[in-house]
């Protein structure tokens, strides 16, 4: 559903936020090595696909560290943890992160790294994600 408020437009899947589909560029938050990743699926949807807070996408890694797990140009898998896009909750709180963020996973949704950087969403908990959300600092 689109709508239309004095030339702001509103994006709306069944009170999905939209923010992160194919071709978007987001920053990694764990240590396996790669540093920015560009989504080029998003799992579970059809098209057009939309991905926010908790769903899982394929991405290509685009920089990476060297002598690290992950290498430049890899494809992986990876969870959306953090986006700029304004997060409604169901008690009417809204969040807003500063930049829009991944956490590189394997195939049992398990976190290639040891260690994630930066504060988390606490949807990540609704997905099944409780590894990650014990390995990240904080949870918002």
């Amino acid at each position: 559903m689109i709508l239309s408020l004095d030339k702001v437009l509103v994006f709306s899947i069944v009170g999905k936020v939209i923010m992160i589909q194919p071709q978007t560029c987001l920053n990694v938050a764990d240590n396996s090595g790669a540093r920015k990743l560009m989504c080029i699926r998003v799992l579970g949807t059809s098209n057009p696909s939309y991905a926010s807070i908790g769903d899982i996408i394929i991405g290509v890694v685009k920089d990476a560290t060297p002598n690290m797990i992950v290498k430049r140009s890899d494809v992986v898998r990876a969870v959306i943890v953090r986006t700029k896009k304004t997060l409604r909750r169901k008690d009417g709180m809204s969040i807003r992160f500063d930049d829009n963020a991944v956490v590189i996973i394997n195939q049992d949704n398990n976190p290639r790294g040891t260690r994630v950087f930066g504060p988390i969403a606490r949807e990540l908990r609704d997905h099944n994600f409780a590894k990650i959300i014990s390995l990240a600092p904080e949870v918002v």
